[in-house]
């Protein structure tokens, strides 16, 4: 079965209702939340993640381990996130072997050209079905 991990920072809200709507699509395979924060890591372990960690270390380790990673677009930029995204982060994404599902934000302050601007609810709810489609059997 397909692991997939959520990284977030920040408050959680970008993990959180994407781990929220990975459950309510009936999706039952592992997920690990690792948070940049330990309120990250919270939100995301309420809202239904099997196991989740914290900083870091975790997020290298785990980016690593991952057939699915999903999280905001900054995971892939250094010093995003205010801060929070580490080049050691930022590496490890972008090296991971997942196939990585990340969520466009204007926050991030980089704009995507030929990307169709959206709602952030209506981009977690994209990201959520391109989730669970991996994820299917």
């Amino acid at each position: 079965m397909k692991r997939l991990v959520v990284i977030d920072g920040q408050g959680g809200g970008f993990g959180r209702r994407l781990i929220e709507g990975v459950r309510a699509a009936g999706i039952k395979n592992e997920i690990v939340a690792v948070g940049l924060n330990s309120m990250a890591t919270s939100a995301m372990l309420k809202a239904g993640a099997d196991a989740g960690a914290t900083g870091e270390n975790a997020a290298v380790v785990n980016a690593a381990r991952a057939d699915v990673l999903a999280g905001p677009l900054g995971l892939v930029m250094a010093d995003s996130m205010l801060g929070e995204c580490s080049a050691a982060v930022a590496l490890a994404v972008a090296h991971s072997p997942a196939v990585r599902v990340l969520i466009p934000t204007a926050k991030c302050g980089t704009q995507i050209a030929g990307l169709c601007e959206m709602p952030l609810g209506e981009a977690i709810a994209d990201a959520v079905q391109k989730v669970a489609a991996l994820l299917a059997p």
